[in-house]
Parts: structure tokens; sequence; C-alpha cells
């Protein structure tokens, strides 16, 4: 079972990864070209998914939007893991006030519903696609700091830890190279699954038009330009095509991340299969 969760997981991730890097040449079409003579016309062999209500041809966009769905995901959690990680070792190896802080800082950001903040962050500025990464990575960082903090306490206890200290090994050494590898594996675990809820995010950012803006080409855009009633009736595929998209790259990042969990996890083991 673990075996199948992974190949679909990995399939979906190369075919988005695919996608992205050449999407000149899988969209075959420019995502922005807008043709009023062809305005909401069905799959075709000129337009595989149709086009939508300007005429822009919907597999292209679909396919840049694939580019800006990874991107965000991956540098989201670059940013959320970089300060996690880093705020994590520190309240965890350090205590006292500096855990204090940071745990205090976690609690106020998990406290707020995520898309809420996610909401109001991107409101106080102009929204742009480094707002979007910044915004997600910043609204991410909290799970992964207690994450990583939770791990160091158990790590900074054990004999080699305190061999290390007893030799005079200064605190940032220890952390990065005793502390850190032991708490690497459940990080990846968390980022690759909260890949998935950036691209949701970014999503339902641009469908509110407070994420990516136009005319580059987005998912939640995409869906956003399609939601009209009549539309939906009349011309399904305009929103129906990236709706599809975003829950296959959500369920593929989702499956990579239970069979890295299975992989990395050791108590898992016995019941992955």
């Amino acid at each position: 079972m673990s075996d199948t969760r992974t190949r679909i997981g990995v399939t979906v991730i190369a075919v988005m990864v695919v996608m992205a890097v050449f999407a000149p040449i899988v969209a075959g079409k420019d995502p922005n070209a807008i043709d009023l003579i062809h305005l909401l016309d069905p799959p075709s062999r000129v337009h595989w998914l149709g086009t939508d209500v300007q005429g822009r041809d919907v597999w292209a966009r679909l396919v840049y939007g694939a580019r800006v769905s990874l991107a965000v995901g991956l540098v989201s959690q670059a940013i959320a893991v970089s300060l996690g990680i880093t705020l994590g070792l520190l309240a965890g190896y350090y205590r006292g006030w500096i855990d204090e802080i940071v745990m205090r800082l976690a609690d106020v950001t998990l406290a707020f519903p995520t898309l809420l903040l996610l909401i109001a962050m991107s409101a106080a500025f102009q929204p742009s696609m480094s707002v979007v990464f910044i915004t997600i990575g910043v609204v991410g960082w909290a799970g992964i700091a207690r994450l990583v903090r939770g791990q160091v306490l158990v790590v900074r206890d054990l004999e080699y830890v305190q061999a290390a200290r007893a030799l005079g090994a200064r605190g940032e050494r220890i952390m990065l190279l005793h502390v850190l590898p032991n708490v690497v594996g459940p990080v990846v675990i968390a980022a690759t699954l909260g890949i998935a809820g950036a691209i949701m995010a970014e999503a339902a950012l641009s469908f509110l038009g407070l994420g990516i803006q136009p005319p580059t080409a987005s998912w939640g855009s995409m869906i956003a330009d399609g939601r009209d009633l009549d539309q939906l009736r009349n011309a399904p595929w305009t929103s129906l095509a990236p709706g599809l998209a975003i829950g296959a790259a959500v369920l593929g990042f989702n499956l990579l991340g239970d069979a890295l969990r299975d992989a990395l996890d050791p108590r898992r083991t016995g019941g992955a299969e």
C-alpha cells in the first residue's frame, strides 16, 4: 500500500514539475493571448481544454499555473522551514526566556484561523507573487517550530550531546552538528505536507483577488474567472480543469508526505503495509 501511495504521489509531482519546467513546450500557446472570436469554446483539437471568457486557452493557462503553484509551495515552505528550524532549535536547546518568547509567538500565530491570517496579511500589502511567498511562509513557521522544539528537547539530553557539551563544544556547533541532523526527518515530512497546504492557500488567495495578480496564470484566479453561474452551466471546463489540477497536486504531495512518514518514522514501519 505504501509503495502504491509513493508511486502515485511521485507520478503526480513529476507531471507537475515537467509542466512547470517545460511550460512553453507543453502549453503550445500563449496563456495570456486573448481571442475575442473564440470565447468559451468547448474542448477541441485546437483548444484541448477549451477557452475562457476572454478566449484564452485553458490548457496553456493550466500549464503555466503549475509554475506558480510549484513556486509558491517550494519558496513559501523554504521560508517556513528556515524560520521554524532556527527558532525551534533556539527554543528547544536554550530553553528559558528564549523558549517562552518563541512558543508564545507560535501560540499567537496558531490561535488565528490560517486563511483569515493569510487574508489579513495579504490585504495589508500590495498583492504580488513575493508577498504571497512571504505571507504563506511566515504563517507556516509556527507548526514547524513546535515540531523542531519537541524533537530538540529529546535529543539535547542524549549522551553524545552531553559528551560534546562536556568537551567544551559551543552551543551553536552542538545544534548544527549533533542536534539538527536528528530533527531533519520530521521536518522533511512536515515540509512536504506543507507544500500541499501552500498550494491550497495560494489558490484561495488568488480566488479572492489577494494572491497572484492578472494576467499571470494561477489556478485560483482561473476558478475565480469561471465562477459566474451562467458560465458554470454552459462552460464548466473553465473552472473544472484548474479545480482538478489543485486537487491532484494536493493529493500528490500528501501521498508523498505519508509515504515519507512511513519510511522515516520507525514506529510506523510495522503498520505501514
